[in-house]
Order: C-alpha cells, then structure tokens, then sequence
C-alpha cells in the first residue's frame, strides 16, 4: 500500500483545494456580493477546517479505510453501497467536466483558434499517466507545482498593484449582509470538493498519533494558505477593475498579467501565467479521476489499469461533449452547487455523528 507523507498530505490537499478555481473565482463570487465579494472568501473556505477533522477524526477510529468502507461498516452494506455509487457517479461525472475545463479556459483566453479537444486530450494524458502512476507520484507532482503556482499568482497581484483604483472598495456592506450569504454559496463547494477528496485519499496517510497531529495542522494550513490567497486574487480584481467590470470579464486574473509592464521591456505575461496555472487545472481533473478510481475498488471491488483507462475514457468523453462553452460552465456550476456541495455538506457530518453516537453506545 503507498503511502504519502503528511508534508505531501498538506501540499496535495491545498493543490487540490485551490485546483483551477483562482481563474474565475472573482467573477463568480461579485456576481452575487458585488464589492464585498473579497469578504466572503475566507469564512467560506474555514468551512473546511471542521470537516477535515471529522474525516481524520474517522480516519483514527477506522485506520487503513476510506470512508466508503466505514459508511459501510456504520450504515450497513447497502447503504453503504448506495453512498459508494453516488461518490463515483458524482466524481467521474465531474472529472469529465473539469477536463473540458481545461479546454474551454485556453480557448476563450490565450488559443483561441486551437480545436478544444487538443487541450482536453493532453490534459488527459498527462492525468492518466500521474493516476496510473499512482498517489505518491501525484503528491510528487503537487509538491513541484504548486508552489510555482503560489508564486506566480503572487507576482500577478503585486505587479497589479500600480493599476489599483482608490475608492473602488467603499462603501463596505452598502447593501447589507444578505449579498455576501449569497457570495458564500458560489465559494463553497471548493471546500467541499476538497473534503471529498480527503474521504477517499485516507488509506494512504500515515496512521500513527505525531502524524495525525501533524494532518490536522496540514488541513488549517491548507485552508488558510489557499483562502487567503484567493481573497487577494479577488480584491486585487475589483481595486483594479470596480466590482461591475470584474463581473463581465470571466478571466479577470489572466486580464491582470495582459497589463503587467516591467521596465517599458517585458508586458503581456499572461501567457506564461497560463502555462503554469495549466498545471493547476490538471491536478483538479487528475484529483476526480482518483476519487472515481477509488469508488470503484471499494464498491466493486476491482482494480487494474483497464478499469483506470475506462474511467479516463469516459472522462475524455464527456468533456468532448460539451462544445459549449455557456452549456459547459452551466453543468460545472449545477454538478458542484447542486450534488457536490449537499453531499458532502450532509455525508460527513452525519457519518461523523453516528460514530461517535455508536462509540458512546457501546462505552456505555
């Protein structure tokens, strides 16, 4: 059995948590919390701090487990079957949607005239390689990218900050505290997702009490790296643009690197802020096609490259379908808000408490 380190846990789980989501995170949240959005960011993503020690908390009743098999030792077999098929529906679903999303990004920013599918088979085969590979060589992977990927987000905002606009951020709350509610239910299946994730990635953490302690940190970490980061991502955007136009631009972020000058020499860096936010985008898609894999050895019991090429095949598939981008975005918004976010916001809680209600039970 592999097993990843808890640095690697902690690297991984913010490389998934982030994915590819900094790319149009602003014009989703200003579309319902206009110039508060910057607000709603990090109380949303803390959101994943509690359920992260549920799942560990699990982790430690059930070592070695995932948590479709401990659904299945606390609910009964088919129950447990039951939340098992849904897991993989829902996640091999959306790992074919997250790879049209790589596609779709590249051709409605930088490539244009390139066919979509170029940009989802190559997304495609260098996730198929990394699952084929294996959970090591995936943390492996996000250890090297993801800090590329912080820097090169830090540099786009700081070398916005000369375009900033004074007065774009007042007046705080002017409509209240409803928009930033609304703001939050945009954000917050990016936790969820994450949380998701964790749920299956369990039989490859260390089990040992130093480590358990060291993953609870990783998950604060995590969530606070990425959700203050992505609050920066969002509030350089309307200081820039005002709330109204970081609405209209759906690639806000990569408008910010069109306008990066360096000494009257070097402007237009975008390009090279979209080769290395590509890595991103491959990681989300890479980390739907494991949970699917996942799903299916725990409810099926059955492994083997063949059953990870079909996954990868039916992926490919779906992202090919799309060849909207509106209908696209649609389907990625509906699969993430409306089965992701409830699943998870309902799964792990309840699982979480009827353990420890069963742990009491049999105490007493």
């Amino acid at each position: 059995m592999e097993r990843i380190s808890t640095h690697q846990f902690w690297s991984l789980g913010a490389a998934v948590l982030m994915g590819g989501s900094f790319i149009l995170l602003a014009n989703f949240v200003t579309v319902a919390s206009g110039r508060d959005s910057w607000m709603v960011i990090l109380p949303t993503f803390v959101m994943a701090i509690p359920y992260g020690l549920m799942v560990l908390s699990l982790s430690s009743q059930y070592p070695n487990t995932n948590l479709l098999q401990i659904s299945e030792k606390l609910f009964g077999k088919w129950i447990g079957k039951i939340i098992g098929i849904l897991y993989i529906l829902v996640c091999g679903y959306y790992s074919g949607l997250s790879l049209g999303a790589i596609g779709l990004t590249y051709e409605q920013s930088i490539m244009p005239l390139t066919p979509r599918w170029v940009f989802n088979l190559g997304g495609l085969l260098i996730a198929f390689y990394i699952v084929n590979s294996g959970i090591e060589t995936f943390a492996r992977f996000s250890e090297v990218i993801f800090p590329v990927i912080i820097i090169s987000q830090i540099l786009n905002i700081g070398l916005a900050i000369p375009r900033i606009e004074q007065g774009e951020l007042l007046p705080f709350l002017s409509d209240g505290l409803k928009p930033l509610f609304w703001g939050a239910l945009r954000v917050i299946q990016f936790p969820m997702e994450y949380i998701l994730f964790l749920a299956g990635l369990l039989t490859f953490l260390p089990n040992g009490k130093q480590e358990q302690a060291q993953m609870k940190t990783g998950v604060w970490r995590a969530v606070f790296m990425v959700g203050i980061l992505e609050t920066l991502i969002v509030l350089i955007q309307i200081l820039v643009f005002g709330p109204e136009e970081t609405n209209r631009l759906a690639f806000g972020i990569l408008t910010l690197g069109k306008m990066v000058e360096l000494s009257k020499t070097i402007s237009g860096v975008e390009s090279m802020f979209m080769g290395v936010w590509l890595g991103a985008l491959i990681i989300k898609s890479c980390a739907f096609i494991f949970m699917t894999t996942w799903g299916i050895e725990t409810v099926f019991n059955v492994k083997g490259f063949k059953w990870r090429l079909a996954v990868s095949a039916v992926a490919l598939g779906i992202a090919l379908w799309f060849t909207e981008g509106a209908t696209l975005t649609a389907e990625l918004f509906f699969v993430e808000n409306k089965l992701m976010f409830p699943f998870a916001f309902v799964w792990i809680p309840f699982l979480w408490g009827f353990s420890l209600w069963k742990m009491r039970a049999n105490f007493n």
